[in-house]
């Protein structure tokens, strides 16, 4: 699990709050907040670090969701392989959430009935939002109600995920509300300055907050009762939510992905420890599905990337370009500039795809959720995913001679024989969502992994065979403790932190095989 730090970048006035980085600041640590920040200072902060906590959300859905394994050459994998995880495994992702989240509602509090800011308040509110479920969809049952509170409540107690899901769908209501009924001409408009998700664009806020309401609704409406079931006409997010502060290796802020995956700014390997997995890479190498056109510009050396499953040791470390671990630098040479999944170091670090826009769309039409054709929605996503890949670092331009459209109509041609492309083959509602969450899994592979991760343990697409030890089939560990049929966790557990200073009310118990998210079978 990568350590993550804050990015600070002046051109867009991302300060600390306070004197402390705050780097291993959890929801019990005494905040020693600064009364001296503004919402301006605090909010671009707050989504440049929400920015780095999902690139590491998306390497734990990577290396639990059958994106990645193991490389060779290396050993110490310990409960990557068993699943048998402890307090200390990914805890950053509990600690860096509730990180953001403090920053975000002390936007929340400066600005609440303040007619100068009412969006500032609106963005948080909704990454607030988006925050907590990304807490729930990984922990379930977390603190709500009286978290985030200082000094005032050190041990705050758990609320129950079932209650939470509707009170987040709640504040993105709020949140519209709020852009809708503030003045356009207000003083305190967020701009490209102050907002390095949107810009400013207010539209995109209200589809950003509708489109996470859907996937809210989509992912528990069988389990819980939504108090509002309707949307804003402003509809759902057609372009992906992308933040980027001006990231740019020149001055060594460059993209937490990047850094991460591929090369840090002064030219060091990234990670090496992992490659891409073998189930995945079956839906592009012609094993399940022939996507050349995605595979290409995801993987280097495509088709003849080295590939493996998780657990099965390999003796030695393949060669990689440029001595880095750049297996999602495409199939060029050179490192960044480039189409893909790891662009460059400029890069920007996705929040949501329009491709999971046009898929939550898709199932919400199956479901009688939201009016609209289910098909269309589907083949939008397909096309969306490619459109992402396909653009340069700037998320703005398309890389010469590619083009989504076509590429996405070639892919949809040469896998007409099969339901999890050609649509019209899905008959049963069975088989619309498989098609539907098994295309969602390819569009984000890499990029919001800890999604395809989500939707696994949810739907159980796409399909596996339970106890293979084929890494066409399954992407669990061969080396897997789990006792469930399919030999994959259920969840990780609550972080030692809670345990040691939160202990009256950290839920105890938990098992990360038997233990479910309430939405999860």
């Amino acid at each position: 699990m990568k350590k993550i730090s804050i990015i600070i970048l002046s051109g867009i006035a991302v300060v600390m709050l306070g004197s402390s980085c705050k780097k291993y600041l959890n929801i019990n640590a005494n905040p020693n907040q600064s009364t001296s920040s503004t919402p301006d200072a605090v909010l671009p902060q707050a989504i440049v670090y929400t920015a780095a906590n999902i690139s590491s959300f998306n390497d734990y859905g990577a290396e639990l969701g059958g994106y990645a394994a193991n490389a060779g050459g290396y050993g110490g994998f310990g409960s990557n392989w068993t699943y048998d995880f402890g307090p200390n495994d990914y805890a950053g992702l509990w600690s860096s959430t509730y990180d953001a989240l403090e920053d975000l509602q002390f936007v929340l509090n400066s600005t609440q009935g303040d007619s100068l800011y009412p969006y500032h308040n609106a963005a948080a509110r909704i990454l607030k939002a988006y925050n907590y479920e990304l807490l729930v969809d990984t922990y379930n049952n977390v603190p709500y109600t009286n978290a985030l509170q200082g000094t005032t409540d050190l041990t705050p107690t758990y609320d129950d995920a079932k209650t939470l899901y509707p009170l987040l769908a709640n504040e993105l209501d709020t949140a519209i509300a709020t852009i809708e009924a503030a003045n356009t001409n207000v003083a305190e408009a967020l701009t490209s300055g102050t907002d390095p998700l949107f810009g400013g664009n207010e539209t995109s806020w209200i589809q950003f907050a509708n489109t996470i309401k859907l996937r809210l609704i989509v992912r528990a409406s069988a389990m819980v009762t939504f108090s509002n079931t309707t949307f804003d006409a402003n509809g759902f997010l057609a372009t992906d939510a992308v933040v980027n502060p001006g990231y740019q290796k020149a001055t060594g802020q460059i993209s937490p992905s990047w850094g991460d995956w591929v090369q840090t700014y002064t030219g060091g390997n990234g990670n090496r420890a992992w490659m891409p997995c073998t189930f995945v890479f079956s839906f592009y190498n012609g094993t399940k599905l022939s996507d050349n056109a995605r595979g290409s510009v995801i993987y280097f050396d495509y088709p003849a990337t080295p590939n493996n499953q998780l657990g099965v040791g390999l003796t030695t470390v393949p060669s990689a370009p440029a001595t880095t671990n750049g297996w999602y630098s495409g199939s060029t040479t050179s490192l960044g500039s480039a189409p893909g999944i790891m662009k460059g170091p400029n890069m920007g670090e996705p929040l949501m795809l329009a491709a999971e826009s046009y898929f939550l769309q898709a199932e919400a039409n199956v479901r009688n959720i939201v009016s609209g054709t289910a098909k269309t929605n589907f083949y939008n996503g397909i096309e969306a995913s490619f459109n992402y890949l396909y653009l340069l670092p700037d998320d703005k331009t398309l890389a010469t001679g590619l083009d989504p459209v076509a590429d996405a109509a070639t892919y949809e041609a040469n896998n007409a024989t099969s339901y999890l492309v050609n649509y019209s083959l899905a008959t049963t509602t069975a088989q619309q969502i498989e098609a539907i969450i098994t295309q969602k899994y390819i569009a984000l592979n890499f990029i919001n992994s800890q999604e395809g991760w989500n939707e696994y343990r949810r739907t159980t697409y796409p399909k596996i065979v339970d106890g293979s030890q084929d890494g066409t089939l399954t992407f669990a560990s061969t080396l897997s403790q789990s006792s469930r049929p399919d030999k994959l966790p259920s969840r990780l557990l609550y972080p030692a932190s809670e345990y040691s200073y939160n202990s009256a009310n950290v839920p105890t118990g938990i098992s990360p095989y038997t233990s479910l998210i309430f939405w999860a079978q």
